[in-house]
């Protein structure tokens, strides 16, 4: 990898050595110093809604069983018997009121609790050579939940998951917090690109740049109402706390007119002017902007789009939420989950997912256009030419650092953090800030 520092400094002025996207060094560090530090997304509560219920995720190579109890508290169980290791669980979802490990049989409750030992008097002599009472399959050393979204770290010392996202929560809430009951998730769909995890998730931090090029043709087969992809840089790109998204721009109306603009029917409107706060939505009805795609670092990220669906002009919105789990320094498992509110009509439910599905499911025309760059880009980051090369990450900023156009006010932006309208990589340059600042400390 070279001198950490030399490439810290590069990434924090915006040129980044080319390298970062396919090295086994800077792997390394990425999983003791970050992934072993911040806060990963795992699931959502709508996934295991009643008593018994688990479903299987990892942070790279840790694998934990995320179940509810018999209690009702939602548990992350370190996936490996206290005994020789081995996986407790090997079904990637189900509902069981036990554990049983398959090697020696050993057993535990859904809340971590071993409560089996075979031949425990015979082998072991009872509680006086092993006290079973008590051995509990290992927790996460931190989880916590916003909305029902379901967090991790892997640091005993992390700080609170609501302080950790900051001022990003100001906009998460568009996607998860539209009724009372909050979303429901249907998935993950889940797959492997051979491209660098990073990538991802810069690009839907804030990358509108790419959409007039990579993304023309379905523009131009009809599949949105806006007649041309450049239409992004009418839009803004904003970063706030520990996250940052890019939004379009809505022709004239009230907030409901523009909710409606993007498909949204009166019944979920109605709703959504009752949860949000009047900055969020100013946001839409006194700014005009509609969030889209955004990321939280380090590797989640969320789409709100609307295209036409169902053989009609009129356009539905979606919401997607997924990962990208680094599996190594060129390879990616993404895990999408689809997201609607849980009071949505029926209708409408099934009519969303179907525009997920078009676009951002596994063989979503958006998702293929996307792979391809992803892995052409990790593909030769590997080579020795890439060590000598710095790509230009600046866009938005003059050489003397300047913004070539000024952040936006609060009289123009009701939202909290710094938002910029047009093209610029800001978001990028925020998103491998905050990856620069977790190698630079040692763990």
């Amino acid at each position: 990898m070279g001198d950490l520092g030399s490439v810290l400094a590069d990434v924090r002025r915006g040129m980044i050595p080319a390298h970062i996207y396919n090295d086994e060094e800077v792997f390394r560090l990425e999983r003791e110093r970050l992934f072993g530090r911040a806060w990963v997304f795992v699931g959502h509560t709508s996934e295991i809604p009643q008593a018994g219920d688990y479903v299987v995720r990892r942070i790279l190579e840790d694998s934990f069983i995320v179940a509810r109890g018999e209690d009702g508290v939602v548990r992350a169980l370190f996936n490996m018997c206290l005994h020789r290791g081995m996986q407790v669980c090997r079904a990637e979802l189900g509902n069981a009121s036990h554990f049983r490990c398959p090697y020696h049989g050993w057993s535990y409750r859904n809340d971590g609790r071993l409560v089996g030992l075979p031949f425990h008097r015979d082998a072991y002599g009872g509680e006086e050579g092993f006290r079973r009472k008590g051995q509990t399959l290992l927790p996460a050393p931190r989880l916590d939940t916003y909305h029902g979204m379901i967090f991790v770290s892997l640091d005993p010392d992390a700080p609170p998951l609501r302080e950790y996202l900051g001022d990003f929560a100001f906009y998460l809430d568009y996607y998860v917090d539209q009724s009372e009951s909050g979303i429901e998730l249907r998935g993950p769909q889940r797959w492997r690109i051979k491209a660098n995890w990073k990538i991802g998730a810069e690009n839907f931090a804030g990358d509108m740049y790419h959409t007039p090029h990579t993304h023309t043709s379905v523009v131009e087969i009809g599949l949105f109402r806006e007649p041309k992809a450049e239409k992004r840089k009418d839009g803004c790109t904003y970063w706030a706390g520990n996250g940052g998204g890019t939004t379009y721009k809505l022709p004239p109306g009230t907030v409901a007119e523009r909710l409606r603009y993007v498909g949204y029917p009166d019944v979920m409107i109605e709703k959504m002017e009752e949860r949000w706060s009047q900055a969020q939505l100013d946001v839409i009805g006194r700014d005009g902007f509609m969030i889209s795609a955004a990321s939280v670092f380090p590797n989640l990220s969320l789409v709100h789009n609307w295209p036409k669906v169902a053989d009609s002009d009129e356009v539905l919105p979606f919401i997607s939420l997924r990962t990208w789990q680094p599996i190594g320094p060129d390879e990616t498992e993404v895990l999408s989950w689809f997201a609607v509110d849980a009071e949505a009509p029926d209708e409408f439910k099934a009519l969303s997912y179907k525009a997920y599905l078009m676009c951002f499911g596994s063989t979503g025309m958006f998702e293929q256009d996307d792979v391809e760059n992803w892995v052409s880009l990790t593909s030769t980051a590997a080579g020795s030419m890439a060590r000598r090369l710095l790509l230009n990450s600046r866009m938005g900023l003059l050489e003397d650092d300047t913004p070539v156009a000024p952040a936006l006010g609060p009289d123009e932006f009701a939202g909290p953090g710094e938002a910029h309208v047009g093209y610029g990589e800001y978001n990028q340059r925020h998103l491998l800030a905050r990856w620069a600042d977790h190698l630079e400390v040692q763990v």
